[in-house]
């Protein structure tokens, strides 16, 4: 017999511990991204093979949160949780000791996999203790902890970088990660998991994780025929998956779920474009900002600053607000308003003013703010409790997917007009010819996401 934990100091213990979790892994994220240039130089990383520091974990975490969001539920989401916590603390500790750039970029894996294990566990922990009225606003808290991390990341990275080397980053997370150890082992009492004595599909997630990788490392070698060929497998690899799972009695996704509920569907397609259209602005802006621009890693985190810092500042209001508002409205409204902010950056230019930059980063992340956290109360209302695990793996997945996305298209546009080399000086010109190209396709991406987010029709929450 489960335990089901009601009581408000389980509640608190869950929502801190959750929150903390959030903040952690955008946090490294955004950090990273103000490093790449120093991290480039150490271990003489063309840009193509630096582009994998950050798509590293951004892979292995797409490929292992489904599975483990489906074991959380089947043997406990608390469990898995604290397990990805040691994980993720563990792979921080060895990056610090990285030596080559392929260290590096396997610790980053490990990292991944503990974010897998936390990432979308800690959503499901959250809508497990909550009643339905109160997600919007923990959801939104909890969204507001992940646009907190990648509003400090930048900045903090920035400094940290500067003053101690971009390995200071790693070591100042590794108390963030011993926290959350203690206080999950100390005051979150009971499990979760109404999945319980269920069977786990490994064949489905190998198939899975196969097809994922193929995809990103496909995108990675693009425009070659090779990178062509690896790509078609793995969309190959993802139809057979569909199919796989269709024929399973305990799959590692239930394809009803897509199937029988639009709001579910397009809520996960949402953010799947949402996300692919918007995560590489980070990216692509910091190298901008210090390459075009000529900043230091503190002044470039300060001008990145503007867009996580909107985010976090008006999460906890969307989420709020979508808790007596229907979400697909509000979160609609963010993608449109992401769509204009992305348009801009079409624009840049080495004399591009920097009131023109942070102005149409601050609309992205205000957009974003309007999309995320209703997004999610609408994908966590629209399940049974058995399947929260599933769900908020699935959400996550589509949010690493998406990054995923705009990660490849990034190599693909780099691959094109860049080639592997490091980005000097005498590449500044090519690199700045390749941002338009980017920058538009996200725009198109993000502006069909608008009517994804519309076509979801109204949340029925189910308690």
């Amino acid at each position: 017999m489960e335990k089901q934990p009601g009581t408000r100091p389980i509640e608190g213990a869950a929502l801190i511990v959750a929150t903390l979790a959030a903040f952690i892994t955008p946090f490294m994220s955004s950090s990273i991204n103000i490093a790449l240039p120093a991290i480039a130089q150490e271990f003489n990383m063309n840009a193509i093979l630096l582009s994998w520091v950050p798509t590293a974990q951004v892979l292995a975490a797409a490929v292992f949160l489904v599975p483990f969001g489906r074991i959380a539920d089947i043997y406990g989401r608390k469990r898995i949780f604290i397990y990805g916590i040691y994980v993720y603390t563990a792979a921080t500790i060895l990056s610090v000791v990285s030596t080559s750039a392929l260290m590096l970029i396997s610790f980053r894996v490990l990292q991944g996999i503990g974010a897998a294990m936390t990432f979308g566990t800690g959503v499901a922990i959250l809508t497990s203790v909550f009643p339905p009225g109160e997600r919007g606003r923990v959801l939104g808290i909890n969204s507001a902890a992940t646009y907190l991390g990648l509003s400090l990341g930048p900045f903090l990275g920035g400094l940290l970088t500067g003053h101690f080397g971009w390995r200071s980053i790693f070591l100042a997370t590794v108390p963030i990660g011993l926290t959350i150890m203690v206080i999950t082992w100390w005051k979150l009492k009971g499990e979760w998991g109404e999945a319980k004595g269920e069977k786990f599909d490994l064949s489905g997630s190998l198939i899975y994780g196969i097809a994922i990788i193929a995809i990103m490392y496909g995108f990675s070698l693009l425009p070659t025929p090779a990178g062509i060929w690896t790509v078609i497998l793995g969309l190959l690899g993802v139809a057979i998956f569909i199919w796989w799972e269709g024929r399973q009695a305990n799959p590692v996704i239930h394809m009803d779920l897509f199937r029988h509920s639009p709001v579910f569907a397009f809520s996960n397609l949402a953010a799947l474009i949402n996300y692919g259209a918007t995560f590489a602005v980070t990216f692509l802006m910091s190298l901008y900002l210090q390459n075009i621009k000529g900043f230091s890693p503190q002044v470039a985190g300060f001008v990145l600053l503007s867009m996580p810092a909107v985010q976090a500042l008006f999460s906890p209001i969307a989420g709020r607000l979508s808790d007596r508002i229907e979400p697909r409205i509000i979160s609609s409204t963010g993608m449109a308003l992401g769509t204009i902010g992305l348009a801009m950056l079409v624009f840049l230019g080495q004399n591009t003013p920097i009131w023109y930059i942070m102005a149409s980063l601050i609309i992205i992340g205000f957009g974003f703010a309007l999309f995320s956290s209703p997004n999610t109360n609408a994908i966590m209302s629209s399940v049974q409790k058995k399947f929260y695990g599933l769900a908020s793996a699935t959400l996550s997945t589509m949010r690493q997917l998406g990054f995923m996305v705009s990660m490849g298209i990034t190599m693909l546009i780099f691959a094109i007009y860049i080639g592997r080399v490091e980005i000097t000086p005498a590449y500044y010109g090519v690199f700045l010819g390749s941002l338009k190209p980017a920058f538009l396709i996200y725009t198109v991406l993000s502006f069909g996401g608008i009517f994804a987010s519309l076509a979801r029709g109204k949340v029925r929450p189910k308690a």
